[in-house]
């Protein structure tokens, strides 16, 4: 129970102050638009193309700030706590953020305890996404938090977009675990 508290608190700290989005571009519905990148599970990079990703099942494409920040380091152990249900429900989990390629494999490895892939967003899925803060942390972009439940046929089934990232998992898995009536 302590450390149930531990981690609810964790989660809703803020690590940078960053300005929330108003909303999400990309609603319930639409299409998500598809992208290939790099990105690395357990510390070992590898190509994330979300098509691919799709033929598994729903994906749930959740957009961090910055890796190694308080929130984003709380919500990724959050995450990887939670991979058995969202396994069950048969969902993928990929983190993405516009951090390089070698900072997320670290990332995976350590915050995420090699549990889901994160990848690194570039201009075009940030932009695609709708996801993009005008700040900057360290000399570098950001994307807003902002978490996606993709279902299988590509369209988003549910959208949740919050600076605090306290509601993040449990929101998607429960719309997860509706998509596949496991609810």
């Amino acid at each position: 129970m302590r450390r149930m508290l531990t981690i609810a608190a964790a989660l809703t700290v803020a690590a940078v102050p960053l300005a929330a989005p108003a909303a999400a571009t990309l609603a319930p519905g639409a299409k998500a638009p598809d992208f290939t990148t790099r990105g690395a599970i357990a510390g070992k990079v590898f190509t994330v193309h979300l098509a691919q990703q799709l033929k598994k099942g729903p994906v749930v494409l959740y957009f961090f700030p910055a890796a190694y920040t308080g929130g984003c380091n709380a919500e990724a152990h959050a995450f990887a706590e939670a991979i058995p249900a969202f396994t069950k429900a048969g969902a993928t989990v990929i983190g993405m953020s516009a951090d390089t390629v070698d900072t997320l494999a670290k990332f995976s490895a350590e915050k995420c305890a090699g549990k889901f892939a994160v990848a690194s967003a570039g201009p075009a899925v940030v932009s695609g996404y709708d996801v993009a803060l005008p700040q900057q942390v360290k000399g570098r972009s950001v994307t807003s938090r902002t978490s996606y439940v993709i279902a299988k046929n590509g369209t988003i089934g549910f959208v949740h977009s919050d600076m605090n990232p306290a509601d993040h998992v449990s929101m998607t898995l429960a719309a997860v675990q509706k998509m596949a009536g496991t609810k």
